[in-house]
């Protein structure tokens, strides 16, 4: 598994969602806050709502822009807590195509695509 994974999340029918071909994942959304943390992340990416890139990893990189604690699992997924935006987010278990087992912190880069 890679240490740092891209993902181009973008807006179809108001969701936002990703696809990811390569772990079997076709317009998978984000729910139960965290779109509204993409929504909060990606106010000064222009177009975002076209396709943005997030970096995340299990460890701490160069430029990462908010980390998120793992809080307790729920359906199968995982919430998670980031306190620099005093929010929390479930991520559902298309996790596990990323990880092994629930990261206990996620860092995460929102940028533009080609930025």
């Amino acid at each position: 598994m890679n240490a740092l994974i891209a993902i181009y999340p973008y807006k179809f029918e108001g969701l936002w969602v990703f696809d990811d071909e390569k772990v079997g994942l076709i317009q998978e959304p984000f729910v139960s806050g965290a779109d509204e943390i993409i929504e909060r992340m990606t106010q000064r990416i222009a177009g975002a709502e076209r396709g943005f890139r997030l970096l995340f990893s299990a460890n701490p990189f160069p430029g990462h822009m908010v980390e998120f604690e793992w809080r307790h699992e729920e359906s199968g997924g995982n919430w998670y807590y980031c306190a620099d935006l005093k929010q929390e987010g479930w991520l559902c278990p298309a996790l596990f195509r990323y990880f092994a087992t629930a990261p206990e912190r996620i860092y995460a880069k929102f940028e533009a695509k080609g930025g």
